[in-house]
C-alpha cells in the first residue's frame, strides 16, 4: 500500500467482503426455504404407531430389553385436533408458576402443556404467549417423557397409564406425586416439584412388593413431532442438542440426523453415546428448549433420533441409566430433570452452577469465538441493569470499546496524519520514477522510514471492528435478552431490522412498506456517519477507487439496513466516534482535516467537465 488513501481502500474492502460474505452466507434467509419449513410443520400430522421411540436400550450383554417403546402415541383415526381439544382428552394437573403456566396429563404423566408467561409472539404483550409443549393430538405434539423400561416385571408405566394424584396443582414448594399400582407386585410413584422458572424436577420410585427381584432402567426424553420452522441461518443451531461426557457438545439439525444411520427400529435413524457421565439432551430452538437431565453423577446412555410416524417426522433425544436392582420387599427411585422454557443467560449459568449441570451454558450458541460472544454479552448486560436499556448499553460498550483500542487507533491515525504530511513527497517521488516502479517503491519505503510512518496503519481502526462486529451481532441474534430489547423511538427491538421504510416515507404515506425493503432510518444514519467518515481524506487519485469510495457508503447502507436495529445503532456511533477521533488527532498533528472541502467537492457541480452533445 503505497499511501494513505490505499491503505483505507484495502482496510474498507476488506471490511466490505467479509460483511458481504457474511451476509451472503450467514445473514440471507433462506426465505423459500422457511416458507416451505413452515407449510410442511403445519400441514404435517401425528399418524400411526412407531415400534421404535430412539430410547436406547440395554445392551445385550446386560441382558435387558432390546427395544423399549416409551415416547410413542397412536394418533386417533380421526387425526388431529385443535391443541385445546387434545388436552381436554385427559384429566390433568394444573402447572402455574411465575414464569409458566400448563398441565400435566394424568394418562401417561407426560409434560406435554408448557406456556410461557413472559414471552410473547410479538412486541406487543397483547399478541399470544409462546406455547412450548404441547400433547400428542395436537396438530404439532412436543413433549416430555419420564420412566422405566425393562423385562420380566409385568406392566410398566406407558403412555397409556392413567396415573392418581395426590393434589391438582403444581406450584414452586407445592409438589405433586402420582402413582400407578401394575397388579403384579410393583408400584409405582412419582414425584414433580417444579423452580419459579424453568425447571423440573422428576423422582421416580418404584416399590417392589412382589417375591422376585426385578431389574428396571430409568429413561427420559423429549419428543418432537413434524419438522419446525427454522431460521435458517449458519450462525444459529436449531434441532437436537446435548453435552454428553467427554463426547463433549452434540449438535445434530433435523436434516442431519436424518442422514446417520439405522438405529433402533424400522423407519428410524440416529446415534448413540454409551458410558456417559456427565450432561443433557434436548431439543432447541433460537430462544427456547427442552431438555432432559440425568443425574449428573451416575453413567447413562445418550441418544438423538429420527423416526418417521406415517407422513410425520418425529425428532427425539433421550437417555436411559443403568440398571438399577429391586429386591423383593425393597424400594428403588432415579430423580431426573426437565428443563423447558426461555433460553435465558443468566438463568442457564445459575442452573449450571447450583445444580451442578455439565456444560449446561452450551445450550446457547456462543459459537466458535465464544470467547468473543460471552465478554461482550456480559458487558451488555452489566450496562442494561444500570441503564435499563440494551440501546444505551451498546452506546456505552462501543464507547469503552473506542477507548480500550485508543492505543491502537491513535498510531494509526498518527501515521495517517503524518502521511498526509509527506504527500507533496510522495507525489514527487511518483513523478520521478514514474517509468520505473521498482524504484519509485523503494524512494516511498525509504520515505516512510524517515518519517517513522506505518503504511498499514490506517487497515487497523477497521480491521478491530470486524471482530466487535461479529460479536455483537452474535449477541444479537442468538440471546433472548436482545429479543423485543427496546431502544428509543420506534425501535421497540433491538434484535429486529429498523421498521421504518424510505418507501413510505417512513410511514407518512398510507401504505405498508414490502418486506424485501430494510430501508429504515437508522440505516440512513450509519450511511451518513460513514459518508462523513470516508470524506474526512481526499479523494484518491484513481478515478475507480474514487467511484469505490463514493458508492461504499450506499452499498453499505443497503446491505445493514436488514440487520439487526442493535447492529446498525452500533455502527452509526462507532463511525461518529471515529470521526471525533480523527478530527482531533490530525488537529493536534497539524494537518488540515480536508471534510468541508471534500463534502463541498462531492456536491458542487465540475464547471470544467465537457458538456454533452
Amino acid at each position: 500500500m503505497g499511501n494513505d488513501k490505499t491503505n483505507m481502500f484495502v482496510a474498507i474492502a476488506l471490511s466490505l467482503v467479509v460483511l458481504l460474505g457474511w451476509h451472503y452466507f450467514v445473514t440471507s434467509p433462506a426465505t423459500e426455504r422457511q416458507r416451505q419449513a413452515a407449510a410442511q410443520s403445519q400441514t404435517a400430522q401425528p399418524g400411526g404407531t412407531s415400534p421404535a421411540d430412539g430410547v436406547p436400550g440395554p445392551s445385550p450383554q446386560q441382558g435387558g430389553p432390546s427395544a423399549p417403546v416409551p415416547g410413542t402415541l397412536p394418533t386417533p383415526a380421526a387425526g388431529p385436533v385443535s391443541r385445546e381439544d387434545a388436552l381436554a382428552r385427559s384429566a390433568r394437573v394444573r402447572i402455574d408458576t411465575p414464569a409458566l403456566y400448563g398441565s400435566i396429563a394424568l394418562k401417561g404423566a407426560r409434560i406435554d402443556d408448557v406456556s410461557l408467561k413472559n414471552y410473547h409472539e410479538t412486541v406487543s404483550d397483547e399478541s399470544p404467549r409462546i406455547v412450548l409443549l404441547s400433547p400428542t393430538g395436537s396438530p404439532n405434539p412436543y413433549y416430555a417423557e419420564f420412566g422405566w423400561v425393562g423385562q420380566n416385571a409385568g406392566p410398566l408405566p406407558n403412555a397409556d397409564t392413567l396415573w392418581t394424584a395426590e393434589g391438582d396443582l403444581l406450584a414452586p414448594g407445592k409438589p405433586v406425586t402420582l402413582s400407578w399400582d401394575n397388579g403384579q407386585g410393583l408400584v409405582f410413584k412419582r414425584i414433580v416439584a417444579v423452580d419459579d422458572k424453568f425447571m423440573f424436577t422428576v423422582r421416580d420410585e418404584v416399590e417392589n412388593k412382589s417375591g422376585n427381584a426385578v431389574t428396571l432402567y430409568p429413561y427420559s426424553l423429549v419428543s418432537r413431532w413434524g419438522k419446525p420452522h427454522t431460521q435458517g441461518y449458519y450462525v444459529l443451531h436449531e434441532g437436537l442438542i446435548g453435552w454428553l461426557g467427554d463426547d463433549r457438545l452434540q449438535e445434530f439439525s433435523y436434516d442431519a440426523i436424518a442422514k446417520e444411520p439405522a438405529y433402533g427400529g424400522a423407519n428410524t435413524r440416529g446415534k448413540a453415546w454409551s458410558n456417559v457421565t456427565g450432561g443433557w439432551v434436548g431439543i432447541t430452538d433460537k430462544y427456547w428448549a427442552a431438555a432432559a437431565i440425568p443425574e449428573q453423577d451416575k453413567p447413562f446412555t445418550g441418544a438423538f433420533t429420527e423416526r418417521t410416524d406415517g407422513a410425520t417426522k418425529v425428532f427425539q433425544t433421550s437417555v436411559r441409566g443403568d440398571a438399577v436392582a429391586v429386591a423383593p420387599g425393597a424400594s428403588s427411585a432415579s430423580t431426573q430433570r426437565l428443563f423447558a422454557g426461555a433460553k435465558e443467560v443468566n438463568q442457564i449459568n445459575e442452573y449450571k452452577r447450583d445444580l451442578n449441570i455439565r456444560e449446561f451454558d452450551s445450550m446457547i450458541d456462543w459459537g466458535w469465538f465464544w470467547f468473543l460472544t460471552k465478554p461482550m454479552f456480559r458487558a451488555l448486560d452489566l450496562f442494561f441493569h444500570l441503564t435499563g436499556n440494551f440501546g444505551v448499553s451498546i452506546l456505552l460498550v462501543t464507547l469503552i470499546l473506542k477507548i480500550f483500542f485508543l492505543p491502537i487507533a491513535n498510531r494509526s491515525y498518527v501515521s495517517m496524519a503524518k502521511m498526509k504530511a509527506v504527500q507533496p513527497e510522495m507525489a514527487s517521488i511518483r513523478e520521478r520514477y514514474k517509468d520505473d516502479k521498482m524504484k519509485q517503491q523503494q524512494a516511498m519505503m525509504e520515505l516512510y522510514k524517515k518519517e517513522k510512518i506505518n503504511p498499514v496503519a490506517g487497515c487497523w481502526p477497521v480491521l478491530i471492528q470486524i471482530p466487535v462486529f461479529f460479536a455483537l451481532y452474535k449477541v444479537l441474534f442468538i440471546t433472548i435478552e436482545m429479543r423485543h430489547a427496546p431502544f428509543f423511538g420506534w425501535i421497540q427491538d433491538l434484535a429486529a431490522p429498523d421498521p421504518t421504510s424510505i418507501v413510505n416515507l417512513f410511514g407518512l404515506l398510507p401504505f405498508a412498506a414490502p418486506d424485501f425493503v430494510h430501508l429504515g432510518v437508522w440505516p440512513l444514519i450509519m450511511g451518513v456517519t460513514m459518508f462523513i467518515q470516508m470524506k474526512m481524506n481526499p479523494a484518491p487519485p484513481d478515478p475507480v477507487q474514487a467511484q469505490v469510495f463514493t458508492f461504499m457508503p450506499i452499498i453499505f447502507t443497503f446491505m445493514l439496513g436488514s440487520f439487526p436495529a442493535g447492529l446498525v445503532i452500533y455502527w452509526a456511533w462507532n463511525n461518529t466516534l471515529s470521526v471525533i477521533q480523527q478530527y482531533v488527532i490530525m488537529r493536534r498533528n497539524g494537518v488540515k482535516v480536508e471534510l468541508w472541502d471534500n463534502l463541498k467537492g462531492t456536491f458542487k457541480r465540475n464547471k470544467n467537465a465537457p458538456a454533452k452533445s
